[in-house]
Order: structure tokens, then C-alpha cells, then sequence
């Protein structure tokens, strides 16, 4: 039971460096479910942090079958909201913080969605007026500037037509095509 505990104990010290400068916020929110004393509920808190910590290494989550995307920024406002909260009983579950998740995942991916349209709309703008705003270029032997080799577009391969034959031409095949250009010359109006 000892050697539990401690092996407990060195992972929950361990995950705490994860969450970086959120270490503060996660604590407080393992602390809603009732893991105090440590000695006995050391386990509960491991099993805790882990999800936390899975949480923060996918940037996501699901709930009632659907995929939400939350960045770390996200997590710990949601989770500053959820410990601000006075709860009569501890919780049990995550599913209070998930339905704060849900909100902040929406606004994040509206504000996303807002944030790449204004950037085409500017990228569309420069390019229309004829230049480009950070236009990366680079130098050929000749000292012309071109832009990089991703922003390049590469045409696609020609197809040539393959000749049939390999073999060369019989005398009578070469007589035949000697008589059918002298007829085409002389449709044409050329010399007879």
C-alpha cells in the first residue's frame, strides 16, 4: 500500500510541471472532487490529473458525440470559471467543465474563423493592388528576384505522343510518303 501511495504521490509531482503556468488553476479544480487527505485519496487525484493532462495534450474534447477543439488558453479560463463557482457538494464528474468548455470552444472558433477571414480579405487586397505584403523572394544566378519555390506552381507534365514503331521505314513505305507530300504540295498551289 506504501509503495502505491508513493508511486502515486512521484507521478502526481511529475504532472504538475505539465500544465506549466496553469499548474495553479488545475490544483484548484482536482481539489473540487475531495482528494484531501492525500494519503487516502491519492490515487483519485492521479487518475484526475491524468484526464486534465489529456485534455491539455489533445487541445479538445468531445461531448454527447461531438468533436470540440479548445486551445490551453481555453482549458484554464474554463476551468478559473469552474472553481470560482461555490459547489454545496464536491463534483464527480467532468461534465460541468465540459459544458463551460463548449462555450469557450464556440467563441474561439468563431473568433478563428473571423481572425483567417480577415486575413485572406488583407492577403486578397494586396494582391489586387499589386503587391505583396511580405513577399518573400529569392536570388537566381542572375540576380532577378522570383518568388520561393512553394509559392510557385508546377504545370503538369506534357504528354508526348509515343511513336508506334521502332523499326525504320521499308523503301516502299518511304516511296508511298514521298507521293502522298507531292500530291498534298501540289493541292496546296506549290511547284508540280
Amino acid at each position: 500500500m506504501a509503495l502505491r501511495l508513493s508511486a502515486d504521490l512521484n507521478a502526481i509531482i511529475a504532472m504538475l510541471n505539465t500544465f506549466g503556468r496553469h499548474h495553479a488553476v488545475v490544483w484548484a479544480y482536482a481539489e473540487l472532487f475531495g482528494v484531501v487527505p492525500f494519503h487516502a485519496k491519492a490515487k483519485k487525484l492521479r487518475l484526475i490529473l491524468e484526464e486534465l493532462k489529456k485534455l491539455f495534450d489533445a487541445g479538445g474534447f468531445s461531448y454527447q458525440k461531438r468533436l470540440y477543439r479548445i486551445s490551453p488558453e481555453g482549458i484554464a479560463e474554463a476551468l478559473n470559471v469552474v472553481v470560482k463557482k461555490n459547489f454545496a457538494d464536491g463534483l464527480d464528474s467532468h461534465n460541468y467543465l465540459k459544458k463551460v468548455m463548449i462555450g469557450i470552444a464556440d467563441r474561439e472558433d468563431k473568433d478563428s474563423g473571423r481572425r483567417t477571414e480577415k486575413d485572406l480579405r488583407k492577403k486578397e487586397a494586396s494582391l489586387m493592388s499589386g503587391s505583396r505584403d511580405g513577399e518573400k523572394l529569392t536570388r537566381d544566378v542572375n540576380d532577378s528576384a522570383y518568388p520561393v519555390p512553394e509559392e510557385q506552381v508546377e504545370p503538369p507534365p506534357m504528354k508526348m505522343k509515343t511513336m508506334p514503331r521502332t523499326a525504320p521505314l521499308t523503301d516502299a513505305e518511304l516511296e508511298a510518303n514521298r507521293q502522298r507530300l507531292k500530291k498534298m504540295v501540289k493541292e496546296i498551289g506549290g511547284t508540280k
